[in-house]
């Protein structure tokens, strides 16, 4: 029998340099946990900048950087680093590398985008700094790190990522662009991160433009098939980790385990229930990561 093809694509337009779109993680770790297989997640990257000079000319320093992001972990519960980088950083080779780890396996170019957004926001490690990027992705089991950034600036690679960076400059008119979720910071109207765009498998087609609360994904999943079945929250965080053997921060754990969209996700009570199963030796907690003990890392 061939593969079950599923009836929802998610395109998500994304950036590893966007405190917006590491902030959506814990709905998209909801999402993925509600509707599993039958919604299947790709990336577009953004390429958010080519340079830092946009950045430097409206007054951002790495400590302005880290200020901002105060804000964010306050707002969202992400972790964020407090210590600033020695540097601003562009994103464009930072994306150029999830698109090559997305070129060999999807699931790759999934677990290096999270691996650079926390190399982004976690360290003082730099997104266009070809040694911490090799470092950060050496991570990731079955992927040659060295190898791969050795071919960001290979010239098909740039092709390919320069069609990421088109589509996402394609928002003109689009509903994202109506509800003013759009930019046109270098230029064309762009989808904003995390954009995402749901296409059924018989063409119909909703969008959630920019960041917006779990339940905007939630109502356009529902609306676009109310076939689509959805998984009630796990009955303890260990079941939660066991879907995500890559590893859940707490923020996202915490999404998870909502008993319902009425309710919070409670952060405290989420690390309280970590820390319980940690200390029976049931899950490890490493770079931000919490993890089911013996999961494939």
């Amino acid at each position: 029998m061939g593969a079950v093809v599923p009836p929802v694509v998610a395109h998500h337009f994304t950036d590893p340099g966007c405190p917006w779109a590491y902030s959506f993680r814990p709905a998209c770790a909801r999402l993925r946990w509600r509707f599993g297989d039958q919604v299947e997640w790709r990336l577009v990257t953004i390429g958010l900048s080519e340079t830092t000079e946009r950045a430097l000319r409206a007054g951002r320093t790495p400590a302005s950087q880290v200020i901002g992001w105060r804000i964010f972990a306050r707002r969202f519960g992400m972790p964020f680093t407090l210590e600033p980088k020695p540097r601003l950083a562009a994103t464009s080779r930072a994306c150029r590398a999830i698109v090559a780890a997305r070129e060999l396996d999807p699931a790759l170019g999934e677990r290096a985008f999270r691996e650079l957004q926390l190399l982004h926001f976690t360290t003082t490690a730099l997104l266009d700094d070809d040694g911490d990027l090799r470092d950060r992705l050496a991570r990731i089991p079955g992927l040659d790190a060295a190898a791969l950034v050795g071919r960001i600036d290979d010239p098909e690679l740039i092709r390919l990522y320069e069609a990421d960076r088109a589509l996402a400059r394609s928002a003109e008119g689009s509903p994202t662009d109506v509800q003013e979720r759009a930019s046109t910071s270098d230029g064309p109207v762009r989808y904003t991160a995390p954009s995402v765009i749901f296409e059924h498998a018989e063409g119909r087609r909703l969008e959630v433009g920019g960041f917006q609360p779990f339940e905007a994904y939630d109502t356009a999943l529902a609306n676009l098939d109310v076939a689509l079945e959805r998984r009630p929250p796990p009955g303890a965080v260990g079941a939660a980790l066991a879907a995500f053997p890559d590893g859940l921060t707490t923020a996202e754990v915490a999404s998870v385990m909502r008993a319902s969209d009425l309710v919070d996700a409670d952060l405290d009570a989420t690390e309280a229930q970590l820390l319980t199963l940690a200390g029976e030796g049931g899950a490890t907690f490493e770079d931000e990561l919490w993890r089911v003990e013996n999961s494939v890392d």
